[in-house]
């Protein structure tokens, strides 16, 4: 057992999908040029007022409800001011005392199937800042403001994750219920979904905390975990030669596998937190509320538990089937055109169809195989036409031509043999071929048995149906 415990909690990011700013009209669109989106409220020019959009108040509401979180019928903007070149206003409009949604949790499955809790102390409503740009412009820094005032909700747990597994798990979840509600597209190359890490390690069994550096700005999951791996270890090397660990903020470089101080960690005082005079205090009742509970989609949790009851499949299964809506759509497609091999299916989504998708990075809505060309194969395996091994050599062809399981089948000849005459005969052939190896399986030297079903089905051209095959093979043998 290790003398440190590691303890983490997350600060996700998750850009709103509005179509418009959190407190102006300008446009919140993805790739427009350099500072084409940003009018005079985002850039805080005086004598101009914000204006809160009511949307990013629904999504935020639909969130705290998918967390069973508490809903604030009063929740407060405040000021937080600092200065950095791409914060044109000197403060970035936040909550902070009162926010909208606290007191939240939810639950994750680990790969080894057991169930942790992650408490959500808060989610509040903010705006974005802007980027600063330093690719190609030597010696100078470009700034971007047109992601100024974009709405953000800022999911902050508490620090309740044990590992940099625990936390990529709990990081996916979130990623998975964002896009559900359909409240953010989690577009983590486009900055719409990224996390802040606060990570300590502290001697194993004790209640307190250890001093914490917080990692900034990580947009994808792989990342996480390295950098969360390579702090703590950098921590508990610094606390066995007996520095200190130092509160602070650090930046992950990718290419180099390690973090790297920022600057000194501010605490909240250091932001001069006050109530936006601009912005009169959020009121939510409970009607808006109840709408917004009306409208809520079937949630991770709830659908995982359904394909568990409803497809036999195990808790860790429907998990991973239902991270992510699109895929769960794809699966029930599949079981749909093939409802007598819902396992099946199951194995064929996870299994093939995600490595094919990994390789060449496409997500399953990619249209590449259609749930339905899929479920096409599965009945191929199913009827017998072809064996568990032929499909996955049908597949790749599938996957690559964009063909039916029925067009590869016949037009490369792979129809399952199942005719008993033809495959006793190729069984005799082999044994008539092998006269030694027959003897000394029939003397007692039982391993030589898959001997002859590798020959037989070199034979056949791999095409004798297994059950059968072995079935004939081993009357055929004890003679």
């Amino acid at each position: 057992m290790s003398a440190w415990e590691t303890v983490i909690g997350l600060e996700i990011h998750a850009q709103l999908a509005t179509r418009s700013k959190i407190f102006s009209s300008s446009a919140t669109a993805y790739g427009a040029p350099p500072n084409t989106q940003a009018n005079l409220v985002d850039l805080g020019y005086p004598g101009v007022l914000p204006v809160l959009n009511l949307e990013a108040v629904r999504m935020a509401v639909k969130l705290g409800l998918a967390i069973n979180a508490r809903i604030a019928p009063l929740s407060v903007f405040a000021r937080k001011n600092y200065f950095y070149p791409d914060l044109p206003k000197g403060y970035q409009i936040s909550q902070y005392e009162l926010p909208i949604v606290s007191q939240g949790s939810l639950e994750v499955v680990l790969e080894d199937g057991q169930v942790r809790r992650i408490g959500i102390t808060r989610a509040h409503l903010e705006e974005d800042a802007g980027k600063s740009l330093h690719e190609g412009l030597p010696g100078m820094t470009g700034i971007d403001l047109n992601r100024a005032g974009t709405p953000l909700v800022e999911i902050v747990s508490e620090p309740d994750m044990r590992s940099a597994k625990e936390a990529v798990a709990y990081m996916k979840k979130v990623h998975a219920l964002v896009r559900y509600l359909e409240i953010c597209d989690g577009n983590m190359q486009e900055g719409s979904f990224r996390c802040d890490a606060n990570v300590s390690v502290r001697p194993a069994g004790t209640p307190q905390l250890g001093t914490r550096a917080e990692i900034k700005n990580l947009n994808s999951f792989r990342f996480v975990e390295r950098a969360i791996n390579f702090e703590v270890a950098r921590q508990i090397e610094l606390l066995e030669s007996g520095r200190p660990v130092v509160q602070e903020t650090r930046l992950y470089d990718p290419d180099k596998g390690e973090t790297r101080s920022m600057r000194s960690k501010e605490e909240a005082n250091d932001y001069r937190y006050f109530p936006d005079p601009d912005l009169l205090p959020l009121q939510v009742d409970a009607a808006f509320i109840a709408a917004v509970r009306a409208g809520l989609p079937e949630l991770p949790d709830q659908k995982a538990a359904r394909f568990a009851t409803q497809y036999g499949l195990s808790a860790y299964d429907a998990g991973v089937l239902t991270a992510s809506r699109e895929l769960a759509d794809y699966y029930e497609e599949v079981v749909r055109a093939a409802p007598a091999d819902a396992k099946l299916a199951a194995n064929w989504v996870m299994g093939d169809l995600a490595a094919a998708l990994n390789k060449e990075g496409l997500e399953v809505s990619s249209g590449k195989l259609t749930a339905a060309r899929l479920a096409g194969l599965l009945q191929r395996i199913s009827d017998r036409t072809i064996s568990g091994k032929i499909a996955k050599e049908v597949f790749e062809v599938m996957w690559a031509e964009g063909a039916s399981a029925d067009a590869v089948i016949e037009s490369k000849g792979l129809r399952q043999i199942t005719d008993t005459a033809v495959i006793e005969r190729a069984i005799e052939e082999v044994m008539a071929k092998n006269p030694a190896q027959l003897a000394e399986y029939r003397a007692g030297k039982d391993k030589l048995f898959g001997f002859f079903v590798g020959q037989v089905m070199k034979a056949t051209g791999g095409k004798a149906n297994p059950a059968q095959l072995n079935e004939l093979l081993l009357r055929k043998l004890r003679g």
